[in-house]
């Protein structure tokens, strides 16, 4: 890989950020119990939180393959092997019969959510295993700060997108409905995305 291959990067960013997970269930239950506003708070936090672990993966990454070649392609493994994870979870949750359940948000003001998404994001391990994931399957090893900065920005975007997307959506009763009413569909599509970037992280692995 020579150049940085950012349909695969957006493609995957987004799969893994719209699935639902702690920070998205966090903002979509912030929205329905507090309303567009708070939900919005919450989502800034966890974005922040998105943009910290995108640079640190972005720049460690680099610097780690700059100095010892041989990580590159032992992350692009590693990758692979995290997002073929990612597509059986989400295919094993698309055939559950439970419904898709919100936590409850006891946190009423622009500045604890804020910090409470923060929080959940900066904390949340699984982060940097996927950030790790998409930069060693997008980026190649002798990309530039500047290509480096152009990809955190790009998957800044997605994140932003979908994590303000959710707090305005779920605080709409019709969307939220919907949503939780067509969770084997989401989980399907996400299952499927994955998938695929794990085998393109494989055949670019094995130089094919």
């Amino acid at each position: 890989m020579e150049e940085i291959n950012y349909l695969l990067i957006i493609v995957s960013a987004f799969a893994a950020i719209a699935s639902p997970g702690p920070a998205t269930l966090a903002i979509a239950g912030a929205s329905m119990k507090h309303g567009r506003f708070l939900g919005l708070s919450l989502a800034a936090g966890v974005l922040t939180g998105s943009l910290l672990w995108s640079a640190f993966a972005a720049f460690g990454l680099a610097a780690l393959m700059h100095t010892n070649v041989w990580l590159f392609e032992t992350m692009r493994y590693c990758g692979a092997l995290y997002l073929l994870y990612l597509a059986w979870k989400s295919l094993w949750s698309a055939f559950q019969s439970a419904s898709l359940t919100l936590p409850d948000n006891q946190i009423s003001t622009a500045r604890g959510n804020y910090f409470k998404g923060l929080l959940i994001h900066l904390t949340n391990p699984k982060a940097v295993l996927f950030f790790g994931a998409l930069y060693s399957m997008g980026v190649p090893a002798a990309a530039r700060p500047a290509d480096l900065i152009s990809v955190i920005l790009v998957v800044g975007l997605v994140s932003a997108s979908v994590f303000l997307g959710y707090a305005a959506l779920f605080s709409r009763s019709g969307i939220r409905q919907l949503y939780l009413r067509s969770k084997r569909g989401f989980e399907s599509l996400f299952a499927l995305f994955f998938g695929a970037a794990s085998l393109k992280l494989l055949l670019s692995a094995s130089g094919k």
